[in-house]
């Protein structure tokens, strides 16, 4: 049994070091680290107790190998711990710079009460609320439902509802399409097509002379997935609406993001020819 132990104590430690399950957090492994620790560190204790350390049954060198082991994972402990910290850090930057952007986005848009904006939503954190029923968009669809792109998985009729909202902005109906895809990120919180629906909700605010309202909108598709394939647009479009604002600096600011957050990409082109535009220093 102690062998057994050991050779399981083993195992796990290579898997520590590759990416974890998508659905588990920094506090969940830094959870099973304590946990595999305390099984380590009686199973050490065992073997001490045992005289098999003394007797040389499990190695003449058995104690100083653990107590390798046993430095390795306060190590991944410690390391762990130090990911947490910073990720908490830039989380909370990131929330709060969103935040005064909507703040500002709000004062210069008719009709809107900063006091009435309410809490920022976590960057990167659940939609909450109850989820809605999803299908695998890997399988074959059933009734009523269909599949997406990339094997993500779609509500019921969530497809279905985008395409819709993106026919009728083909269509030209842009007040009707800004509605739609309000009403859509509304009803699919936190899925996959969110980002671009609300990306596609600012053209149409575009197309109707909205230039606040679009940056709203661009800020939501940006803040719904920092790192998504329609966050550099997003960016750049958000920056550039702050410039037609007369908000100058922010916008500066945020087209420099564009470059920093994803170098070498037309966005980030398009964002340095748009700051030389606005005149950013």
């Amino acid at each position: 049994m102690l062998r057994f132990g050991l050779a399981v104590a083993l195992c796990l430690l290579p898997v520590l070091g590759h990416a974890q399950d998508r659905t588990q957090t920094l506090a969940d492994i830094r959870a099973e680290l304590g946990a595999l620790a305390a099984e380590f560190n009686a199973l050490k204790a065992e073997l001490v107790s045992s005289g098999a350390a003394a007797s040389g049954a499990a190695g003449g060198d058995a104690l100083t190998r653990m107590d390798t082991i046993e430095a390795e994972l306060a190590r991944l402990t410690a390391r762990t711990e130090e990911v947490e910290l910073k990720l908490n850090r830039v989380v909370s930057d990131g929330t709060n710079r969103i935040g005064d952007m909507e703040y500002r986005l709000c004062e210069v848009t008719e009709g809107c009460d900063p006091a009435n904006l309410g809490a920022t939503p976590t960057l990167g954190g659940d939609a909450g609320g109850a989820a809605a029923p999803v299908v695998d968009a890997g399988a074959a669809p059933a009734t009523g439902t269909t599949g997406g792109a990339g094997g993500a998985e779609l509500a019921v009729a969530e497809q279905q509802d985008f395409d819709r909202a993106k026919e009728v902005l083909g269509q030209g109906d842009f007040p009707g399409a800004a509605t739609l895809f309000a009403t859509y990120a509304q009803s699919y919180p936190g899925g996959p097509l969110v980002p671009e629906a609300h990306f596609l909700r600012g053209e149409a605010l575009t197309k109707q002379g909205d230039t606040a309202g679009a940056a709203r909108a661009y800020l939501d598709a940006f803040s719904a997935k920092p790192d998504g394939p329609m966050a550099a647009d997003a960016l750049l479009k958000l920056g550039e609406g702050l410039g037609a604002l007369g908000q100058v600096p922010e916008a500066c600011v945020t087209l420099a993001e564009v470059g920093t957050r994803f170098p070498g990409s037309m966005a980030a082109t398009q964002a340095t020819v748009a700051m030389q535009g606005f005149g950013c220093q």
